[in-house]
């Protein structure tokens, strides 16, 4: 992953978040309804699914906090675990999305997102260098965007690098201008 300042990774995550309200607020009922380019969801549905890119993020952090702290094989045998596990996670990670926004309803969405960046962008703003190198090895399986062994630094930047490869895959009429 290419190494971003925490500054950097704040602000990315400030645009995003503000990217997604103005999506979400300017798309027709009609535009929301429709297919996403390149998978099975709606444009609601695929909105969910980067929201809880995010929301995914800030679970995974006491995660990487308590792996960094073990030796290296415990992290190592977590990721290859949930590797054999890819085929049921993607299963729940689609029907999650399928459900999520009718649970959350667009309110609850934006409310949400503007919650989850504001603990995220308060842990890179907050955390010292040396807190933000820590890391563990991951499920290359789950995602494109995981790498063997990711820092708290890389896993907050993969909330946006998931957030900016879901939205190129909008199909809602200004979804490419950004």
């Amino acid at each position: 992953m290419a190494a971003r300042t925490p500054a950097a990774i704040a602000a990315e995550m400030r645009d995003a978040r503000d990217d997604f309200h103005r999506l979400l607020d300017g798309a027709s009922p009609w535009e929301l309804r429709q297919r996403s380019n390149g998978t099975r969801w709606t444009n609601e549905q695929l909105l969910f699914h980067m929201l809880f890119g995010y929301l995914l993020v800030r679970n995974l952090l006491w995660l990487v906090r308590v792996f960094a702290r073990l030796p290296d094989r415990w992290s190592r045998g977590f990721a290859a675990g949930l590797d054999a596990a890819t085929r049921p996670f993607h299963v729940v990670n689609y029907l999650g999305s399928l459900a999520g926004a009718a649970v959350l309803g667009h309110p609850g969405m934006e409310r949400a997102m503007d919650r989850v960046t504001r603990s995220l962008i308060g842990t890179v703003e907050r955390s010292s260098e040396q807190q933000l190198a820590r890391g563990m090895h991951f499920p290359v399986g789950w995602d494109p965007y995981f790498r063997n062994f990711m820092t708290i630094q890389d896993v907050l930047h993969y909330a946006t690098q998931h957030y900016r490869h879901h939205r190129r895959q909008l199909t809602l009429g200004d979804s490419h201008d950004s």
